[in-house]
């Protein structure tokens, strides 16, 4: 029924590394890497601004290169190494609060900001193209990069049409794609756009015509697996309650599956959410509000359920951030599996593609 358990452990786990090479931008604290190493690719290095998010990724990944730097100074060294310039895949995920629903969007564009306490300032709307300038200068065989669902909505949509100019400009076919994490083995209703790119070098034998002036090289990226309920993740036997935040005054009023907002007289504490026993979790933030709630016991889940819900590995050891930011703040490893495994089996294996 499920390609890949979102029940696993980082040492009971056999990584092959037999099916490419990948290098990860914007890498957070892996969980776009633990994906790709569970689909049989072997991630080779990383890219990170935030020195506790790097110190989770080497702690639980043990690249072999690490660069914990802004993007913008790392696509311009002249000293990377001569694997770099030989991946199957460049993989990304631009930060992407200013396209967030959740945010303030077009109000914070082309504003200089800081993404988090301790990390440079810097204008964010604008690294996906610096990514994009360092899939030029590496060439990789596939580009992939992840954001939220609110790039295609509104003026967001420009940005979109920017990307694929970009991208075409760097010599790759671009495809987008929306998916749904609870769709693909993960206990989240979490959607993601993917940009999936493929140099146009290597493209000849998967193109198709759209129309008569358009071709795309031909990929598929359908998943229906069964949606997997938090009854089947839950921690009956953690009954740490809280009882002493304004939330949890709210929660005995909350129904299964509802945001607080419900209940509160001003429609606050919209990013507090009473988990549906027979349902996926809803998607888990990073930030804003105190997140999830257990639907029976007066608290929020813990790092277990958080985990499972994410499928992360129970093992994983998030060094001086907590849990939930890091699970918030990544793609679910199961999710890229699905799609690297996609990548792999309609285009990397074929020997035309080398």
């Amino acid at each position: 029924m499920h390609k890949f358990n979102y029940r696993w452990t980082l040492k009971d786990t056999h990584f092959t590394k037999d099916k490419g090479k990948v290098f990860s931008c914007f890498s957070a604290g892996g969980g776009s890497s633990l994906g790709y190493k569970l689909a049989g690719f072997d991630v080779i290095g990383c890219n990170e601004i935030d020195p506790k998010m790097m110190e989770a990724y080497i702690t639980n990944n043990s690249p072999k290169y690490a660069y914990t730097e802004p993007i913008q100074t790392f696509k311009e060294r002249d000293d990377l190494p001569e694997e770099l310039y030989n991946l199957d895949i460049l993989d990304g995920s631009p930060p992407c609060s200013t396209f967030s629903m959740a945010g303030n969007r077009e109000k914070d564009w082309g504003k200089e900001k800081k993404f988090r306490e301790g990390q440079a300032e810097q204008v964010l709307d604008t690294l996906f193209f610096d990514f994009i300038d360092l899939a030029k200068k590496l060439q990789p065989k596939v580009v992939i990069a992840e954001n939220v669902t609110g790039i295609l909505l509104g003026e967001a949509r420009k940005y979109v049409s920017r990307i694929y100019e970009e991208l075409d400009k760097a010599g790759y076919y671009c495809q987008l794609f929306l998916l749904d994490a609870s769709k693909m083995g993960v206990p989240q209703k979490r959607r993601r756009v993917f940009f999936i790119a493929l140099r146009k070098d290597l493209a000849s034998p998967f193109l198709y015509s759209i129309d008569l002036f358009t071709e795309k090289p031909l990929i598929r990226m359908a998943f229906n697996e069964p949606e997997i309920p938090f009854k089947e993740i839950a921690d009956n036997e953690d009954h740490t309650v809280i009882d002493h935040t304004v939330a949890s005054q709210l929660y005995p009023f909350v129904k299964l599956g509802d945001n607080f907002a419900t209940v509160h007289e001003k429609g606050h504490f919209f990013n507090e959410c009473k988990v549906h026993p027979d349902k996926p979790v809803k998607t888990i933030c990073a930030t804003g509000g105190h997140g999830s709630w257990h639907p029976t016991i007066q608290r929020l889940l813990n790092d277990r359920e958080l985990l499972l819900a994410s499928s992360f590995p129970l093992d994983y050891n998030s060094c001086r951030n907590t849990v939930r930011y890091i699970v918030g703040m990544s793609v679910p490893p199961l999710m890229i599996a699905h799609v690297a495994t996609n990548i792999y089996e309609q285009w990397l294996k074929h020997g035309n593609v080398s």
